[in-house]
């Protein structure tokens, strides 16, 4: 019989991982949809809708968790001056301080859970590995907008 205790596959243990994340987070009232948001706009200004694309979620949502942070101190809103219309958002010094915060308690939850791991090598490949996955999602990502740009410029119209 397969128990959480014997299976293991790549998905199965990213689930677990988030799961984990998604627990430090929580010890800071924080949940895996604002720690997101916080970092893409660590990233750079945002407008709402490009935000809320880049997070796979809707306009609405957007607006509700960031009207949160600009309750906070967390995030400004800034209109365009050329078209007032547009909004940008931005980390403030607070969002960045609780970026901070954020940051520090997911990995000490991720760390310590390495440091169950038999010697100092197999905590360092373990979180080491972490740094591998984090550079093939960013070139996977790089590669998928190169690819969109691309059929953008070569598709007639």
């Amino acid at each position: 019989m397969i128990t959480e205790q014997n299976y293991r596959s790549i998905g199965w243990t990213a689930t677990r991982l988030a799961r984990h994340v998604e627990l430090a987070l929580a010890t800071i009232d924080l949940s895996t949809a604002q720690y997101r948001m916080l970092l893409q706009l660590a990233q750079g200004d945002e407008a709402s809708t490009s935000l809320a694309k880049k997070l796979a979620v809707s306009a609405p949502s957007v607006t509700a968790v960031v009207d949160g942070f600009v309750n906070r101190g967390a995030i400004a809103r800034t209109h365009s001056e050329e078209d007032r219309r547009r909004v940008s958002l931005a980390l403030t010094p607070i969002g960045r301080a609780l970026l901070a915060e954020d940051e520090a308690v997911v990995s000490a939850r991720l760390e310590g859970i390495a440091n169950e791991l038999e010697s100092k090598e197999l905590v360092r490949t373990a979180l080491g590995s972490l740094d591998l996955w984090a550079e093939a999602l960013e070139r996977s990502r790089s590669r998928r907008l190169a690819l969109r740009e691309n059929s953008v410029e070569v598709s007639p119209g």
